[in-house]
């Protein structure tokens, strides 16, 4: 299964959201992520939206979404030709020096920042495309991962 990021354009009317995320549930789709804003025009909102599947799915996606009144522009984005960014926090168990010393080192290597310290845990930020925060995760995953909260997608096509 691969992840594939949507960018919607879509007029900005109450219940647009429930009736696009309510698409994906009736045809079984799970979005992995989803945000949402208005765009320089306050009638318009741009949507980015990760799906996973392959590519029939994401042809359907496309053309189920097309047929919905509000809908105005469906691209598919893909990392390389697009600027998008996604944030994620992940508290980690740190006791020990050692231990503090490693999700560091790890820290340094994604560019990501510890934004906050206490006795026994450590927080750090990563803001970066989704697959280096992927990335991220899985490496970061040897540690004790206490909570984890990520912001979803956001993309605009280059």
């Amino acid at each position: 299964m691969q992840k594939y990021i949507l960018s919607v354009t879509v007029q900005n009317n109450a219940g647009v959201l429930a009736r696009v995320s309510s698409l994906f549930g009736r045809r079984g789709y799970n979005i992995d992520s989803l945000t949402v804003s208005a765009t320089t025009d306050p009638k318009i909102s741009r949507m980015s939206i990760i799906v996973q599947g392959d590519e029939p799915i994401l042809e359907q996606v496309i053309k189920q979404m097309l047929k919905l009144e509000e809908v105005m522009r469906v691209d598919h984005l893909e990392e390389e030709d697009s600027c998008c960014s996604e944030l994620v926090f992940v508290k980690l168990r740190a006791e020990t020096g050692a231990t503090r010393d490693s999700i560091r080192q790890l820290c340094t290597l994604y560019d990501a920042h510890i934004i906050e310290s206490t006795d026994d845990a450590l927080i750090a930020e990563l803001s970066d495309v989704p697959s280096r925060i992927d990335a991220f995760l899985d490496v970061i995953s040897n540690f004790e991962v206490i909570e984890m909260s990520r912001s979803g997608v956001t993309a605009i096509r280059k």
